[in-house]
């Protein structure tokens, strides 16, 4: 017969083997998620995912220890089963926030530094989370999202990881206005910018979509910009920039036909 002394030693050595085993595998797991992350996404990403890492390898530990001592495992973990359901009520939003993070992080929908938009939000990614997404806005204002907020939103990545996007200014323009000269005034002052790129090569064009209204010409200008964080601020110049040259050409704003002889009166 085999003596209580050798079970118990063995049930030990078993536990001691469990134990080692459970730290072996977390920490080849932990290196395999964080070697592949750590370059893309900042710490405070990495902790969430080592942590859900160590919960599921320690409720395996100790699912295989309660099975080493002939504990009913299914009983356990119908037992856990149940409470979960019941926690899970408790923290529904919490676990959607996690595993929203977890699809944000693995299909790589967006990255520090990139410029999303949000519904009508347009920040610059500073951090991602498991739990939420931090975006800082054109003012300045920190925004934080929850990521379940950003999995069912449409979600536009403006930049890509590049430091360049396309932007656009809409100039309207009187429909009895020179529209050829007005774009060439346009592309002119964009050439001038330091922040506009032009590489015909790489197709970074200046390009124009005009439409014709009742009162009014709308040229769309269409260019490529090299600092997209402060994306406003340099349409902003670019649009008094033109604006003061249309005014000293002579290219007039949109006006009603019974205005236009006193407007441009004025302008004398």
């Amino acid at each position: 017969m085999i003596s209580i002394e050798y079970l118990t030693s063995f049930n030990i050595l078993k536990i001691v083997l469990i134990i080692v085993s459970t730290y072996i595998v977390s920490k080849v797991l932990e290196r395999f998620f964080v070697g592949s992350l750590q370059k893309k996404y900042k710490k405070s990403a990495i902790i969430q995912v080592q942590r859900i890492i160590r919960i599921i390898i320690c409720i395996s530990a100790f699912l295989l220890i309660l099975w080493t001592f002939n504990i009913d495992v299914t009983a356990v973990v119908a037992g856990l089963g149940v409470g979960a359901i019941v926690i899970g009520f408790g923290l529904k939003d919490i676990i959607s926030n996690w595993i929203s993070g977890i699809i944000i992080i693995t299909e790589k929908i967006y990255r520090i530094d990139d410029i999303i938009k949000v519904g009508n939000i347009v920040g610059v990614v500073r951090d991602i989370s498991l739990r939420s997404t931090k975006l800082r806005t054109y003012d300045r204002d920190e925004v934080i999202i929850p990521n379940s907020v950003m999995v069912n939103e449409k979600v536009i990545n403006l930049t890509r990881g590049r430091k360049e996007t396309i932007s656009s200014i809409v100039f309207s323009i009187d429909y009895t206005s020179n529209t050829d000269e007005a774009k060439k005034i346009i592309d002119s002052i964009l050439r001038k910018q330091k922040n506009v790129i032009i590489d015909e090569k790489r197709k970074r064009e200046i390009r124009f979509v005009v439409r014709i209204k009742e009162w009014t010409v709308d040229i769309e200008t269409l260019f490529w910009i090299n600092d997209p964080e402060n994306e406003e601020f340099i349409k902003s110049d670019i649009t008094e920039k033109i604006k003061k040259e249309f005014e000293r050409k002579k290219i007039l704003p949109p006006i009603p036909a019974t205005l236009r002889k006193e407007f441009l009166e004025r302008k004398k």
